[in-house]
């Protein structure tokens, strides 16, 4: 019953590197679309793949284009949907099967992305924050589906963190509960996204690209499931002061909840509202951490082709 070949788009470039066992590394496309307004955008989405390759690795952008998951686009495509914006659905789990029947294109989560990038065989993925469990998530269940990802799809993730607009705590509880190594580079705490600090302890402190590579290979070698998450800092020079952060967060987050958004709306809410209250400081902040991020994803990358 399995057809991949109709729902699954690799561009030569990738599927090269990929048969020649060169580095690659996955990119998101929710960010190009939701994460941020056109031109920077696109901009952005350009920049984070000329530092993949100046590291010496091959960019593969994932996004589902007209019914295909597309791993490797094009920057006509890029520019398409940082032009379309919000127009382009955000696509997590639940909404690939019908996204691909309808022909539909679809700007992908880190979860969506995940299963692109395990689909054409991709190891490694660089994104801003990850997903996790919000705020009142006792009440509410509002638990992203990033977390259930990592449960089952074979994918290392470098990021910053989570967004601070999380319950950081409880999102860490949930990854050790599903067995997801959370992994500090060259940092004991967990970054929180804007911040270089949270407050709560990683897993593992590692220090260096190589490291983290063998870390990953093993769990790969020894067929155990699911991902790995990186929680790479943002640089210190670019990182915004905690307490100031933290106001604007929970300025948000109440104007939120007044106005009754929720689900898969809530986290492009926040980030453009915070963005607004930090006038713009959050945005330059996110830019920073993405291509920091990218950069050592292709580190990792890099090393775990010469495995």
């Amino acid at each position: 019953m399995r057809n991949l070949e109709k729902y699954l788009s690799v561009s030569e470039e990738v599927k090269q590197a990929l048969l020649e066992g060169k580095p690659v590394v996955a990119l998101e496309s929710t960010i190009i679309s939701h994460g941020m307004p056109y031109p920077k955008n696109v901009e952005t989405a350009l920049n984070v793949e000329k530092i993949v390759r100046e590291t010496g690795a091959v960019p593969a952008t994932i996004a589902i284009i007209q019914g295909k998951i597309t791993v490797g686009l094009s920057a006509e495509q890029i520019e398409y949907l940082g032009k379309e914006g919000l127009a382009v659905p955000k696509a997590s789990r639940r909404d690939l099967p019908v996204l691909c029947a309808l022909g539909s294109n679809g700007a992908t989560t880190v979860a969506t992305t995940m299963i692109g990038a395990a689909l054409a065989g991709v190891k490694v993925f660089a994104t801003g924050g990850i997903g996790g469990v919000h705020r009142g998530a006792e009440t509410t269940m509002d638990i992203s589906a990033d977390l259930e990802e990592f449960a089952m799809t074979p994918v290392l993730v470098v990021c910053a963190g989570c967004k601070s607009i999380l319950d950081i705590g409880l999102t860490l509880e949930y990854l050790e509960t599903k067995g997801v190594p959370v992994i500090g580079f060259k940092t004991a705490e967990l970054p929180a996204f804007y911040t270089t600090h949270s407050g709560f302890k990683v897993d593992y402190r590692l220090d260096d690209a190589k490291t983290v590579a063998k870390a990953w290979s093993a769990k790969l070698e020894m067929g155990m499931q699911g991902g790995m998450v990186v929680a790479n800092p943002i640089p210190e020079q670019y990182a915004m002061d905690l307490d100031y952060i933290n106001e604007n967060i929970e300025a948000a987050i109440e104007e939120c909840n007044r106005l009754g958004i929720k689900g898969k709306e809530t986290t492009p809410f926040l980030l453009d509202k915070i963005q607004k209250l930090t006038e713009g400081k959050s945005l330059a902040a996110n830019i920073q951490l993405v291509y920091n991020n990218a950069k050592v994803a292709a580190q990792i990358a890099c090393e775990l082709s010469k495995l």
